[in-house]
């Protein structure tokens, strides 16, 4: 009876196993684990620390209740989200040196991963089009970008990712899996998942690949950026004064920046063929999209805008007189 016991404990502790991955991350570098530890907390505390600044400091400041300013707090916040999905467990997993994660775990950070990923693809299509109407067509600016149509948009970036990814990320985990469970990553994206799958994968994909290059929250928002960019540049040409051309393009730089390093980083990830990418290269453009470039963006917003930096020194007068 006894025996019986153990080979059934046996079985469900092998299904158990089956149905955990491994997080690789960067165990190939054992000896430098606990300086990459330090490295990444620290970036870490810092993207906490400049994004909530940003928030706070457009909640604050009353000449800052401006729509531009509402969606880089918004964009604050949902970076803020972004990282924390992926750097505390991959913090975990370089102090502990273990990479163990459920198939459920798995699944969930894909889900918000996917979710927030997209979420910044159409804020930043929001945050184009705001400065198109800005720039284009400032004499209705107020009207056209009131304060109900601002909180709209913020919603429909957050709502409209979610049935997409619930369905990509339905997609990847129904697929069989291998024996070997070991993703080649630091945190749990569609394609090294989709190199653990059994047999014939091409199908399936192309499927899900498909589904996330071609979905409204990748092409669609891409294509409206390069529309409402098109636009903003043929109208900053037109302008008769030197000193009205960089004013003008001068409110829309930052986001330009932002705009061309995450979909830059992003579509070397997603659309180069993998026979052109190794592995270990893959997980360092990975880095720079979901670590380096978060780190960067309360850096572009705050340096080169000159409201940002008169509010701040508005803000260190009171506190500091």
């Amino acid at each position: 009876m006894s025996t019986d016991k153990e080979q059934v404990k046996a079985e469900y502790s092998n299904i158990t196993t089956m149905m955990d991955f491994v997080l690789l991350g960067f165990s190939d570098t054992p000896s430098l684990q606990r300086t990459l530890f330090g490295i990444f907390l620290l970036i870490y505390l810092t993207i906490l620390m400049c994004n909530s600044f940003i928030i706070i400091i457009t909640k604050i400041d009353s000449d800052l209740h401006t729509p531009m300013y509402f969606f880089l707090g918004n964009f604050s916040f949902l970076e803020i989200c972004y990282v924390s999905v992926t750097i505390p467990r991959m913090l975990m997993d370089l102090w502990t040196q273990k990479g163990h994660i459920s198939f459920l775990a798995c699944a969930v950070q894909m889900v918000f991963v996917l979710m927030l990923g997209g979420t910044e693809c159409v804020l930043l299509a929001v945050m184009a089009y705001d400065r198109y109407v800005a720039i284009c067509n400032p004499l209705h600016y107020a009207l056209v970008m009131n304060h109900k149509v601002c909180i709209q948009l913020v919603a429909a970036s957050w709502i409209s990712t979610v049935p997409v990814v619930m369905g990509q990320t339905w997609k990847t985990f129904s697929l069989p899996f291998c024996a070997s469970h070991s993703i080649n990553h630091f945190f749990c994206d569609v394609p090294p998942i989709l190199k653990l799958a059994c047999g014939d994968t091409v199908v399936n994909e192309t499927a899900v690949m498909v589904v996330a290059d071609s979905s409204m929250f990748v092409m669609v928002p891409f294509v409206l950026i390069v529309f409402s960019y098109g636009k903003i540049i043929s109208n900053i040409l037109k302008l008769s004064s030197a000193g009205g051309r960089s004013k003008a393009f001068s409110t829309c730089s930052s986001h330009l920046t932002v705009v061309v390093l995450f979909y830059g980083t992003g579509i070397i990830t997603y659309l180069q063929p993998k026979s052109n990418q190794s592995e270990e290269m893959r997980k360092l453009i990975s880095l720079f999209y979901t670590i380096f470039i978060p780190a960067l963006n309360p850096i572009i917003y705050t340096l080169r805008n000159k409201d940002i930096m008169k509010a701040l020194r508005k803000l260190l007068a009171k506190l500091l007189p």
